[in-house]
């Protein structure tokens, strides 16, 4: 099952905008590693789940993985033929809206190396360009 919020206050929500760099989430807060965007986009819930998988059957079970961000954002869509018009459509999907230098995922407990292909691994499936960052050592 994908990522959705067990209940929002509203339903529907306007599409916004997704200008700027992200004010916070920018830094690494509970790993050593991190899966930092570099453009900016929408994020559902499949693909971070399909990042998460990959990552874990890299890592094969060893180390820990943190999800740092969630979807809450719900995207509507009308079925296929249908004429304009009669209002908004249904809730299809949820995503997150990810902003330049946000951290999506962090890692622990495994070497850089290991971490390093396995946050590789996870940028393939995200539909952004990532990088890879290392905690700094003197916090």
């Amino acid at each position: 099952m994908a990522l959705a919020p067990s209940r929002t206050k509203y339903r529907k929500v306007m599409k916004g905008s997704n200008a700027g760099n992200a004010k916070g989430g920018n830094t690494i807060a509970f790993g050593e590693f991190g899966l930092q965007s570099l453009t900016r986009g929408q994020l559902t819930g499949r693909q971070i789940e399909a990042a998460r998988v990959t990552m874990n059957r890299h890592l094969k079970r060893k180390g820990k993985i943190w999800i740092r961000v969630f979807p809450h954002k719900p995207v509507t869509s009308k079925p296929a033929e249908v004429r304009m018009g009669s209002g908004k459509g249904s809730v299809d999907h949820y995503v997150a809206m990810i902003k330049p230098g946000a951290v999506l995922f962090e890692l622990a407990g495994v070497p850089q190396s290991i971490a390093k292909e396995a946050c590789r691994l996870a940028d393939a499936k995200l539909p952004f360009h990532c990088r890879f960052i290392v905690r700094d050592s003197s916090i």
